[in-house]
């Protein structure tokens, strides 16, 4: 006998490890791993991305406000429809893909989470078209109904035609990102995110205003900056989805569109969006109140209410980990543990929140005078921050909830949310002024209320059946 011949023993010691893939071990974490780290360690990425994004937002206030007042007040009229798009893209369609993805892989289903991208892409286009069309091709008639006249109307339809022309660039990078999200990957469209964030920035700046060969195109620049940008990302989390980074290859052939799909990405994303809707709605609706009070009001309202917007990114970085996080725990039906990831998550958000709203309420000056020194602009925002700012925690708790609520699947709670806030803020606003002829510190209130009234029904649905069962 020779010695290849004789019997090894076995040793576990010599046998070799095979390691898990990358995809199996983020959703073991997702499953399984400790909820306070597991949040951290998703949301850190997502959070970055908000950073560089409300980065973002200060840059292109501040390029414009060098312009003046008046494309200020311009801005102001357009950044709630671009903050509209933004939020259904990646927040509200995104979060119906990220809670479709996330579900079928918690129900280990990789091939269903491969055609989820597909239905995904034919939806992305879809709304893209239609921003086309209602954002930049009827950008005049829509800013005149918001009270828009003279160099204010210009200078938002110039920005609009650019912006929503282009907007199939932002719901296909959104749209990418959101898949990976509902892989429990953060990291890579975190990455491309903040890389293209600080591109827009800089070529924003020099088209805005004209720096080195830049031409000085005013409103123009931020708006072209930002189709750029988000082509950018598009293109680069294409490339990344094609080599394999998510734990499945997308495949544009060969998966007939079903249905089923549609609708399991639809029963949150197009709920989502209509919430999206009304959160925006309220929005534009108080602006056009305020927008009666002249351009200097507006301008100062608009300041205001852009730092409550920005609290949605804000809340979205810890959302889009709730999102993937519940939505696995869904499709494993681990109920227990996918509600308290949401309350841990939605309380953390609204500690956060509630710290920005009250800073801006002492200290009006740390936000408003980065971007005018016109002192009935800076009256009016400050005013508008005294009121409402105290009570941002509650929108951040609601935000962070809503995101949360994606990931079960069903939306009913975070819909009526939305509705209590936009009839309490919007319908009570427009009743006050109109009837009552009451002035902007009415308005500013029920904004305030509103906010109450969103955070606090949404805490009170994680008592309900839906957070108890499938």
């Amino acid at each position: 006998m020779s010695k290849s011949d004789l019997p090894v023993a076995s040793d576990p010691q010599d046998r070799a490890v095979v390691p898990q893939p990358p995809a199996a071990r983020r959703l073991e974490r997702l499953l399984t791993g400790p909820i306070a780290p597991m949040l951290a360690r998703l949301a850190a990425p997502n959070v970055a991305v908000a950073t560089a994004l409300t980065l973002v937002t200060i840059a292109d206030a501040w390029f414009v406000g060098q312009v003046g007042t008046l494309a200020l007040a311009s801005l102001a009229l357009v950044f709630p429809l671009q903050a509209l798009m933004q939020m259904m893209s990646a927040g509200a369609m995104g979060g119906g893909v990220s809670s479709a993805v996330a579900r079928a892989l918690g129900a280990s289903r990789p091939d269903r989470a491969q055609a989820v991208l597909l239905h995904a892409l034919v939806i992305a286009v879809a709304m893209a078209l239609l921003y086309v069309v209602i954002g930049a091709g009827l950008a005049r008639p829509l800013f005149t109904l918001l009270g828009a006249r003279g160099e204010v109307l210009e200078g938002a339809v110039d920005y609009a035609q650019i912006a929503f022309g282009g907007a199939v660039a932002m719901w296909l990078a959104n749209t990418f990102a959101s898949t990976f999200r509902g892989t429990g990957d953060m990291t890579t469209p975190a990455v491309v995110l903040i890389a293209t964030s600080a591109i827009q920035i800089g070529l924003s700046g020099a088209l805005t205003l004209g720096w080195g060969p830049f031409p000085a195109l005013g409103l123009r620049g931020p708006a072209i900056a930002l189709v750029a940008a988000f082509s950018l990302a598009a293109l680069t989390l294409w490339a990344s989805l094609a080599l394999g980074r998510a734990g499945f290859r997308p495949s544009l052939r060969g998966l007939p569109l079903q249905s089923e799909l549609f609708r399991d990405i639809l029963k949150v994303g197009a709920i989502a969006c209509g919430n999206a809707f009304l959160t925006i709605a309220t929005v534009l609706i108080v602006t056009r109140l305020v927008a009666a009070q002249g351009p200097a009001a507006l301008a100062g309202y608009g300041l205001g209410s852009r730092l409550e917007l920005m609290l949605v990114p804000l809340a979205f970085g810890v959302g889009g980990a709730l999102t993937a996080s519940v939505g696995a725990n869904f499709g494993a039906k681990h109920y227990v543990r996918a509600r308290r990831i949401a309350w841990a998550g939605g309380l953390f958000t609204g500690v956060v929140a509630a710290a920005v709203g009250v800073t801006a309420a002492l200290w009006p000056s740390l936000w408003l005078s980065l971007f005018t020194t016109d002192p009935s602009a800076y009256a009016a925002g400050a005013l508008y921050l005294a009121i409402v700012g105290p009570f941002y925690g509650f929108f951040g708790l609601g935000m962070a909830l809503y995101f949360a609520s994606q990931g079960t699947g069903r939306m009913v709670w975070p819909l009526s949310a939305g509705v209590l806030r936009f009839a309490v803020t919007a319908g009570g606003g427009a009743l006050a002024v109109g009837v009552f002829a009451a002035g902007t510190t009415v308005v500013f209130v029920l904004v305030a209320v509103g906010l109450v009234c969103f955070g606090g029904l949404l805490a009170a649905s994680l008592f309900s059946s839906v957070w108890r069962s499938s």
